[in-house]
This record gives structure tokens, C-alpha cells and sequence, in this order.
């Protein structure tokens, strides 16, 4: 990483065995992501190191975020081109901003990873209910804290007998590992390795995955501008095969995956980050659909299914609208797409 790229926080494409590519001409895009760079973001990292983007004829810039809205709202107000966040956060965006005309057009999350994840000897246990009566711990910008509306209803859990405490980002996992709170919402598999890599022991973690308790709902995914489809759409179906090469590359070697990160966030642990990719792959990306379908498009039925779930917890003022939030236009051919 240049000087330059780190004070900005930006990062264009550095040398993964020499194949990183550059031309006069490339079509500039500004990617943004809604998180820091950690393991959820190796796919795009590598995909940029290794030159695939290039190859693609696109010099994409990569920057970090801070939470799904204020993602999409610089996607809105043309800041950035396209980006990766969750896409349920897209729906409502689209509800509330008419005008806002932003797509995903792939995929990464095909299982969401909104979970709690709490302590046994806290209290918790595989079941909802267990919730009662104990200390939540929540960012207000967390992805899985907005879905505990919907979450609670399915699970007919009784929030006036919870306690929830919005805390900062960085110290929602030491505050579970010391014990001031019972269990917080987040990304659950990758958060689950972190606390065990803070000394949590991995029989005392409870990982209540939203997903294995009635959520339907899709999770991440790539995020791209109005602008950037009816102007280039070519560009559009360049990113996605090119991030769809560097899922390749993180899925065939995490630890590979988890040098790119190192190479950008240099408070990161190589092995710790290699093991949260493990986990994502294996229990968000490589779902049991995406392993039989491919990788990057949603079902229909089970999309419908998410979009009443998601009026449960909030009417919509324009469904028809709100829902038409995903395209497979710019995916290639399924059978590209297996993994």
C-alpha cells in the first residue's frame, strides 16, 4: 500500500504476483464498502490485487464505510459508483427515496450472517427465549440489530424484559468477553472466531443465527448506481465477473485471502482473519442453494417470501417498488457461476 492509498484510506491495485493491471482508458470506479477492511472483504481486495479488474478494463477504487445507509447514500448522491452492503437495507432505502434508482446486481450473502451471539455461562442458549431477562449489546449501525424487529416477532420474544445498550463498535466484543454484557448483535460467524481469538472459550459461544430461526431474508451483496448501469453497463458485467474471480481465489485459498486484508489493515491477525473467511464461505457464501443454482442470484419465491417478512417489521409505502431491488442482468451464465 502507497503512502498515498493509506492516508486516504483508498486503495487501488498492488502487485499479487505481478498481475496487477493498469490502463490509460480503464473505466474508473469507485467501490464502496460498509464495514472496515476484514475478511468479509477479501473477495473484492483480491480481485483487485490479482488484476482482475483490470483485465476487465475498470481501475476501481476501494473504500471503507461505516454501516449499510451511509453506503447507499453515497451511492445516491453520486459519491461513489457501486459498493457492497446489505441488501435489505437497500429495500428500505429504496422506499423511502423515490428517486434513489440503485440495484444489486449480485449476490455475495446469500445466507445473511444476523445473529446474536451470546455466552452460556451468561445465561444464553440455542433458544430465543433465553434473551429475556438478560443485557443486549448493540452498534446502532449494526445489520443484525435492524432486523431484530422482524426477529423478535417470529420468536415471539418479549423485549420489555430485555435491556439493550447501544455501545460503540470496537468494544462490543470485549464487553461480551469481560462479561458486562450477556450477548450482542452482529456478523455471527466471523464474530464468533473473533472472541475466541479474544479468549472466549468456543464451548461457552452461542451463535443464534437469524436464519436458523425464521428469517428468510438475504444478506449482503454488490450494489451498483443507476447511473453507472444506464451508462455503462458493460463496466457493470466487468466487476461482477471479476469480483466472482476473486471469490474463486479467496474460496480455493483463505489464507491468501486473509494476506490481502493484512496488506490494508495492519491492526489484523492473519490467522484470525483467515479463519473468519472460512466461516463466512462455508455458512453465508457456499450455501447448499448456491452450491446446486450458482452463485450471485436470488429465487423468486424465497425473495417474495423475504419481502413479506420484511413488511412485518414495517410497512412499505411502494412494494412493487422497494422490491425491485435485485437484477440478473449483469450475472454470467449459471453455469459460470458454480462453484
Amino acid at each position: 500500500m502507497d503512502s498515498d492509498s493509506s492516508r486516504s484510506g483508498r486503495w487501488r491495485p498492488v502487485s499479487w504476483g505481478g498481475r496487477a493491471v493498469h490502463a490509460e482508458g480503464n473505466t474508473p470506479v469507485r467501490f464502496a464498502l460498509d464495514r472496515r477492511i476484514d475478511a468479509l472483504t477479501a473477495p473484492f481486495l483480491a480481485a483487485q490485487d490479482k488484476g482482475y479488474f483490470g483485465s476487465e478494463g475498470l481501475d476501481v477504487v476501494i473504500e471503507p464505510g461505516n454501516g449499510a445507509r451511509a453506503m447507499l447514500q453515497r451511492l445516491a448522491a453520486g459519491a461513489q459508483d457501486a459498493g457492497f452492503g446489505d441488501i435489505n437495507a437497500l429495500i428500505r432505502f429504496r422506499d423511502e427515496n423515490p428517486s434513489a434508482d440503485l440495484k444489486a446486481v449480485m449476490i455475495i450473502h446469500d445466507r445473511p450472517g444476523y445473529a446474536l451471539i451470546g455466552r452460556k455461562s451468561r445465561g444464553i442458549s440455542a433458544a430465543p427465549a433465553s434473551l429475556e431477562g438478560r443485557k443486549l449489546g448493540t452498534a446502532s449501525i449494526d445489520a443484525s440489530f435492524a432486523q431484530w424487529p422482524l426477529f423478535k416477532s417470529l420468536n415471539k420474544i418479549d423485549d420489555s424484559k430485555i435491556r439493550i445498550e447501544t455501545i460503540g463498535l470496537p468494544v462490543r466484543e470485549p464487553m461480551l468477553a469481560s462479561g458486562e454484557i450477556d450477548a450482542l448483535f452482529a456478523f455471527g460467524p466471523s464474530t464468533a472466531v473473533s472472541l475466541q481469538a479474544r479468549g472466549v472459550p468456543g464451548e461457552d459461544i452461542v451463535l443464534m443465527e437469524m436464519a436458523e430461526h425464521g428469517l428468510l431474508l438475504y444478506g449482503s451483496a454488490v450494489i451498483v448506481s443507476g447511473k453507472l448501469i444506464a451508462s455503462k453497463p458493460d463496466a457493470v458485467r466487468g466487476l461482477v465477473r471479476a469480483m466472482m474471480r476473486g471469490i474463486r481465489d479467496t474460496v480455493a485459498n483463505p489464507a491468501a485471502g486473509a494476506q490481502v486484508v493484512l496488506r490494508r489493515n495492519e491492526g489484523a491477525q492473519v490467522e484470525v482473519e483467515r479463519d473468519k473467511l472460512v466461516a463466512v464461505i462455508e455458512r453465508n457464501i457456499l450455501t447448499p442453494y448456491v452450491r446446486a443454482h450458482g452463485l450471485g442470484g436470488v429465487d423468486s419465491e424465497r425473495w417474495a417470501q423475504a419481502l413479506d417478512q420484511l413488511a412485518l417489521a414495517g410497512s412499505f409505502r411502494d412494494k412493487a417498488r422497494a422490491g425491485d431491488a435485485f437484477t440478473d442482468a449483469f450475472l454470467p451464465p449459471a453455469g459460470e457461476r458454480m462453484f
